[in-house]
Parts: structure tokens; sequence; C-alpha cells
């Protein structure tokens, strides 16, 4: 899975992209809100991704997004543990899509991988355009 998200004006209307590769199956999806930020449309794009899978998997998820992939590796079992509060005991921000990313990818074993976006991955620059096509 290849997800991307983007957004123009930040808060301002955004759009979210995946691309899902399994053999020589592939599927792209899109969309986007009109008043929304960068970091919603990122973790959008890995949470409609991880739901249209239709069962448990292996599943290796390549973003450009730090803040999914650190916020998912690195940070969300210590906010779990203060009820959903930073380090600083400031609430979380997004926890209504930390908490429906977890619950999309409980089910499946997760590899993360980091991308530099705009490095020319092919998959990755197709998620960049699809996320942009779903800005409203």
């Amino acid at each position: 899975m290849y997800t991307d998200g983007a957004c123009s004006g930040n808060p301002g209307p955004g759009g979210w992209g995946a691309v899902l590769m399994a053999g020589r199956h592939r599927k792209e999806l899109f969309g986007g809100e009109r008043e929304t930020t960068n970091n919603r449309m990122e973790m959008m794009a890995v949470i409609r991704g991880a739901e249209a899978l239709k069962r448990g998997c292996s599943v290796d998820i390549h973003t450009d997004s730090e803040y999914v992939m650190k916020g998912m590796t690195k940070w969300v079992a210590g906010w779990k543990k203060r009820d959903w509060r930073t380090a600083a005991r400031q609430p979380v921000k997004n926890v209504d899509l930390w908490q429906r990313l977890e619950q999309a990818l409980d089910r499946h074993e997760v590899n993360w991988y980091w991308v530099k976006g705009h490095s020319g991955v092919p998959e990755n620059e197709r998620a960049d355009e699809l996320a942009r096509r779903g800005i409203p």
C-alpha cells in the first residue's frame, strides 16, 4: 500500500490517495474533505486503504508521512497509557483518526516504510496524484 495526503491551505480543502497492490491486482482509492489538514489527509489515506482490505493480511505501508508512521510505531502506545494525552499532558491531536487507524490496522500484520515524497517512486507519485484529485 502506498499512501499520500494533500491539502490546499492548512487547514483548507484536502485530499487523500492510496494505491493497493497484491500480485497482479491493483486498486486505487481517493477522496477528500472541504475543511481539513494535511496530517488528517495523510491519516485518511492509510485508514481508507486498510479498510478496503477484505481480510486480515500482511501489509507493507509506504508513506511519506513521518507523522503517521511515527504515530503508529512510536507514539500511540504512550498516548493510550496516558488516556490519549501527550507526554506534555495535552490532548492528542486527531485522536478520532488515530483510534480509527488503530482499529483499521488491528487485524493486519503491518510493516511500515518511509518514502521520501516527490522522489520519483512511481506508486508514491501516483498516490500523490490521487490525493490531489480528491481535493474538493
